[in-house]
């Protein structure tokens, strides 16, 4: 991939997806299968998705789908990822005692996709490093915290390489990440004399490119304002001047024969975070239009996306977007008794006395409970050592592969897939640096792998 996307996935370039849904379901419904007759257990490998924007999706969507047990296996080509993961998935299980829905999508959002963030989220990435840290090198603690992930395939040196990235997470010194820095470098690298018009660049890739493919619901301001600065979501009003630490990776550079490492900013720097949650969703009243432009935002359809995926993980049931209620008129003067005078003293000595409560999180993790769930983390690249091994023959019901991972799909990997397995391929309509024709190129050439390994092709895009 060109520079613009970066040599690490920070976030994935397509649409969050409830693998239930576009996998199994579909399948059985094509083959007009009773939903009875699938396996207890559905086995789903998920190749270079960058993110946990499916797992999220798929989980939270289970009680749409017959009770069966899910176990997802992941596979990265960098264990920066693997931590990230592992930290959006302890904020989307959040308890309520800890954290409100609001403010845990809020949260979220922000750490998922800014390059600087707000102090109170700062010390909650420091604060849950520690916990993390635990996590990964007592596996007692990490299935007494956090039952459903499985570390343990990984090796050694891998589980002590992400103990490092947590101790840096929780490093309270700012100076350690200049991310302006290193964004702002990498922009003016890959601009070159176009650097000083960038707002033009900009505006081109926006209208030319980004909404071309489909995602005109990104406002091409918000697309503009990250382009510039990294920053995504600004859901809740405040400072986010402090560098978001989970976005540093390490890359090797050459020179004069020598190779020296830097930590910096390695990720995407042209297609933007709004793809993942913000371009699709089942409330349509988002894509409402008043004079040809749309009335919300990416941020809008995100907010609520994210939402949408944490309620219902809790409770089961459609999140149902919440109606602008009237305002309530006016209050009447009226005649204020000494009774009323001591209940409205009461009041303000008890919001004081709230007001110094400590901090919800700071209460103990204790993770919403999820049954019926595993989600494994196997070693880097492992997709060429997986068909390899004998345990993984014919296991997989559904397997995902990125745009960036597609190139593993080969002939001889087809000893992984299960009877009627369903193959989900992301194509690269929204990696804006390909041309038109390119773009359809890569749609015709990983058809035909896929054909190569003996699948029927059903294009979803």
């Amino acid at each position: 991939m060109t520079d613009g996307f970066g040599s690490i996935t920070w976030w994935g370039f397509s649409p969050a997806l409830d693998l239930q849904q576009k996998g199994i379901s579909d399948q059985l419904e094509k083959l007009k299968i009773s939903q009875d007759a699938c396996p207890d257990e559905l086995k789903i490998l998920v190749v270079g998705a960058g993110d946990v924007r499916h797992l999220l999706k798929t989980i939270s969507s289970t009680w749409r789908h017959p009770k069966r047990k899910l176990h997802f296996y992941v596979i990265e080509s960098a264990l920066e990822v693997y931590a990230r993961d592992m930290l959006l998935l302890n904020i989307a299980l959040e308890p309520q005692n800890r954290m409100g829905l609001q403010e845990k999508t809020e949260l979220f959002l922000e750490i998922f996709g800014n390059t600087y963030i707000r102090q109170q989220s700062c010390e909650y990435v420091e604060k849950m490093s520690t916990e993390l840290i635990k996590m990964v090198t007592d596996f007692d603690y990490l299935e007494k915290r956090m039952n459903m992930v499985d570390l343990s395939q990984l090796k050694f040196k891998e589980r002590d390489f992400l103990e490092g990235i947590f101790k840096f997470w929780r490093n309270p010194d700012k100076s350690v990440f200049d991310i302006a820095k290193s964004w702002d470098l990498r922009e003016r690298n890959r601009l070159g004399v176009r650097y000083d018009s960038k707002k033009n660049v900009y505006d081109w890739d926006y209208h030319m490119k980004l909404a071309e493919a489909g995602a005109d619901i990104i406002h091409k301001t918000e697309y503009s304002n990250w382009r510039d600065s990294g920053i995504a979501f600004t859901i809740r009003e405040g400072t986010y001047d402090i560098p978001n630490k989970t976005l540093a990776s390490g890359m090797i550079f050459k020179q004069e024969g020598e190779r020296h490492a830097r930590r910096g900013y390695w990720g995407d720097m042209i297609v933007s975070p709004f793809i993942t949650f913000g371009i699709e969703s089942d409330e349509k009243s988002f894509f409402k239009k008043t004079n040809e432009l749309y009335t919300k935002t990416s941020e809008n359809v995100s907010e609520f996306n994210v939402t949408s995926i944490f309620y219902e993980l809790v409770h089961k049931e459609k999140y149902i977007l919440p109606t602008t209620e009237p305002k309530p008129e006016a209050p009447k003067l009226q005649e204020i008794t000494e009774e009323d005078e001591e209940e409205t003293e009461e009041e303000v000595t008890s919001s004081v006395t709230n007001g110094d409560k400590p901090r919800p999180a700071d209460n103990q993790y204790d993770p919403i409970p999820v049954e019926n769930v595993k989600i494994t983390f196997l070693p880097l690249n492992y997709i060429e050592d997986i068909k390899k091994k004998s345990k993984y023959n014919k296991l997989f019901h559904l397997v995902f592969f990125s745009n960036s991972m597609v190139h593993h799909l080969k002939p001889d990997i087809t000893s992984i897939f299960a009877d009627q397995c369903t193959l989900i391929l992301e194509t690269a309509r929204f990696m804006l640096e390909l041309k038109t024709e390119q773009t359809e190129e890569f749609v015709d050439k990983i058809c035909g792998m896929a054909e190569s390994a003996g699948f029927k092709v059903k294009l979803i895009y």
